[in-house]
């Protein structure tokens, strides 16, 4: 990933309005921009990155909320969105407890607390980035948000229920809503994803 850094961010990922909380703990080179933390981001919670996202987040200089990430130039939003790639973390995230909010998927709407934990020194051993913690799965894809998890949750615990084989063959066979290792979490190359993006 980014070779020349010496400050790493340590982020805390909370998915809202889930409970129990589905969460992460990365480590990202302080050198990232916002879209390498999308990519991160997405790796980290198991998402897909199949549909639009955005961060919102207080610019430390002007006071004003800015939107971050991939630009609306349709205008659609009705908001100005700066360009995640090539916004820095670094020129937001000034001191630890900052926070922001990370929306994917405009359909499902799942939105997410982002917090600056702390900042850290490199240590040249670690390949970053790197997930050092986490609880519970992410909800699948296009399940329909909050409500169409907590609706989807109902129907695979109850093997009687008689929507039980389809939505499970539907989430691709099983699906444990605890089940979060750490340690098999990928990160993907996040300039081969925006090339990716942008075809």
């Amino acid at each position: 990933m980014k070779k020349n850094f010496d400050k790493i961010y340590q982020f805390k990922i909370t998915l809202k309005d889930i409970k129990p909380p589905v969460w992460r703990r990365i480590q990202v080179p302080g050198t990232y921009s916002f879209w390498d933390l999308h990519v991160a981001i997405q790796d980290a919670m198991g998402w897909y990155d199949c549909h639009l996202h955005h961060f919102e987040i207080l610019n430390p200089v002007t006071k004003e909320k800015e939107y971050i990430g991939i630009p609306d130039e349709e205008g659609e939003m009705g908001i100005k969105i700066l360009t995640g790639w090539k916004e820095r973390l670094s020129d937001y995230f000034c001191k630890e407890k900052t926070r922001a909010n990370y929306m994917y998927d405009y359909g499902d709407n799942w939105e997410h607390l982002i917090v600056l934990e702390k900042t850290l020194p490199r240590e040249e051993e670690i390949k970053y980035p790197v997930c050092i913690d986490g609880e519970r799965a992410c909800p699948p894809e296009d399940c329909g948000g909050t409500g169409g998890y907590e609706g989807f949750l109902e129907v695979i615990m109850d093997p009687n229920h008689k929507e039980y084989e389809g939505m499970l063959e539907w989430a691709g066979g099983e699906f444990d809503p605890e089940y979060f290792d750490s340690k098999k979490v990928h990160f993907d190359n996040p300039v081969k994803r925006l090339k990716m993006a942008m075809e």
